[in-house]
Order: structure tokens, then sequence, then C-alpha cells
């Protein structure tokens, strides 16, 4: 944060209270990496996937939310949306699942 960064946030009205800001003229902490992903994944925003090396067909196990370890076939690929979709076996039939490019991994 630069000096004047701060000092912009210092003169915004309702905005020193909410940073913490005790009179003292402490520049605020900055958040760790790590709060700052937590904050954002609450918030409903992604990372942006650069690479996605799947295609249409493959098989791939999925690590993350309700079909964890479920394995199936990639059917559908929306890269605007970073999500695929995904057939898996349950159940004895092929159910289709929509899933974000993060939770799946190749077999």
């Amino acid at each position: 944060m630069t000096d004047d960064s701060w000092f912009v946030v210092r003169n915004t009205p309702g905005v020193t209270g909410f940073v913490g800001s005790t009179g003292s003229g402490a520049k605020p902490t900055p958040l760790l990496p790590d709060e700052a992903d937590r904050v954002l994944k609450r918030m409903g925003v992604k990372d942006e996937v650069k690479d996605f090396e799947f295609d249409l067909k493959e098989s791939v196990r999925v690590t993350d939310g309700p079909f964890a370890n479920f394995t199936g076939t990639i059917e559908n690929i929306d890269m605007d949306k970073q999500k695929v979709k995904v057939h898996v076996n349950m159940f004895g039939r092929e159910t289709p699942v929509e899933l974000d490019f993060t939770q799946i991994e190749k077999l």
C-alpha cells in the first residue's frame, strides 16, 4: 500500500472504521494469502484456470464435493463458465454431474 492509497482510505467517510483505524494513523495489516482465498471463496469468486488439459471422453476422478472419489467421463467442457459435465456411474447408472475445473483430476 502506498502513502497515497492510505491517504484515500483514511479520508473516505465510513471506511476508516471498517479497516480498524483508531485515530493512531497506523496502516492496517494486509490479509495473508490463505485468508484472502477463504474470503473470495465464500463470496463465490473462483480462481481463473489458465490451462485446461482435459479432453472430451477422457476419464477423470472427482476430487471435491459430494461426488469426491467417483470416476467418470468428460461429456462437455464449458470454457467460459470453467465447468465440465462428467458422467459418473452411480447405482449402476450413468449420471451427468456439472463440476468446476478444479474439482477433477486425470486418472
